[in-house]
């Protein structure tokens, strides 16, 4: 039996569960992309109407901890707190960022144990692109893309104005806790490289003094983002989010690794000028571009432990998974982001 085969029944029973009958289920495609969720696109027929829906699963290997791998050690992992953020407290997340003004996915089912599809949420389904070269190039974004890096800025300052008061499972994760981490997986990667040695350095030296703590996406991104001709419909993916720095998210949009072969700094879309006046004005708070570059340098560091983690083996996984072509062939990309923090650092990157 196929993994659709398998699937579909329970889907439909937990659709006729939650959102009613007949809970028919139409045109299941597993979609490709998502390192750590298992994303399903479907229609369900739902009294008269047929309703588009994203299905999200969180595979059980990613819910626990393998054996010898302290928390921390893997991006996602907070100390003390399990990997990422899924199923219920996600959905309360995703609530409160639509309550912000964020344009996040509008959650429709919270997945139950009797629902027998694991921990994950359904959410409605958004049209538009994900894929960053496809934003960058394809000329029915060329309108959207004018404005892109402008409509990012106002979207940031209403993530940061999410009240966290709810969201207690956030872990907090200021540049020092951040550093400490990706330490960590240098250490544990044992594999040592003069450049991510010198970066992770740099960082320490660095350390911004006195930053304001708010609720972060952790990474927001070209390619977590849907986007239309009109422009930004929806931000995904926000497993990694916690308390912590704003600048973070606006460093991290700037890592030239997001840019999918477009050439301005934002994303591959836009300027960083733009950015930050537009999350000024949408009350974001002042932003100091050499604050931004410090995120920006140490995403680049970040990126490169992650290809070095996924080359070597994630350290995350289940004893005996298998590897996939895709984690060796991101481990193969580990000079890009060291090459890119060492432009940023000398000042030879705009």
């Amino acid at each position: 039996m196929s993994e659709r085969d398998d699937l579909q029944p329970r889907l439909e029973a937990a659709v006729r569960r939650h959102l009613g009958p007949p809970g028919e289920i139409r045109d299941l495609v597993r979609l490709t992309g998502g390192a750590t969720k298992a994303t399903w696109s479907f229609d369900a027929v739902v009294g008269a109407d047929r309703v588009p829906l994203i299905l999200q699963q969180t595979p059980p290997e990613r819910l626990v901890l393998a054996p010898g791998v302290a928390p921390g050690l893997a991006p996602g992992l907070a100390p003390g707190r399990g990997p990422g953020i899924h199923g219920a407290r996600e959905a309360a997340l995703l609530a409160a960022a639509r309550r912000a003004g964020v344009p996040a996915p509008r959650v429709r089912i919270v997945l139950a144990a009797d629902d027998d599809l694991g921990e994950g949420i359904i959410t409605e389904r958004v049209a538009g692109e994900t894929l960053g070269r496809k934003i960058n190039t394809d000329a029915r974004f060329a309108a959207a893309r004018a404005g892109l890096a402008a409509r990012c800025g106002s979207i940031l300052a209403s993530i940061h104005r999410i009240e966290p008061a709810d969201l207690d499972f956030l872990a907090d994760q200021p540049a020092h806790v951040q550093l400490a981490m990706y330490r960590a997986i240098a250490d544990a990667c044992d594999h040592p490289l003069p450049a991510v040695e010198l970066g992770l350095r740099w960082v320490a030296e660095h350390l911004p003094r006195a930053p304001r703590r708010c609720v972060v996406h952790g990474d927001f991104r070209n390619g977590n983002l849907i986007v239309g001709d009109d422009g930004v419909r929806c931000v995904l993916d926000w497993e990694l989010a916690h308390l912590g720095d704003p600048m973070l998210d606006l460093g991290w949009l700037c890592v030239k690794t997001w840019r999918f072969g477009g050439s301005l700094p934002v994303g591959g879309f836009g300027h960083r000028d733009e950015l930050f006046a537009a999350y000024e004005r949408a009350g974001g708070g002042p932003v100091d571009p050499a604050h931004v570059r410090f995120w920006e340098a140490f995403g680049c560091i970040k990126w490169a432990l992650m290809c070095l983690q996924k080359g070597l083996g994630d350290l995350g996984a289940a004893p005996g998974a298998r590897r996939s072509v895709e984690a060796v062939a991101i481990g193969r990309r580990i000079e890009e982001p060291l090459l890119d923090f060492l432009d940023l650092i000398t000042a030879k990157e705009p």
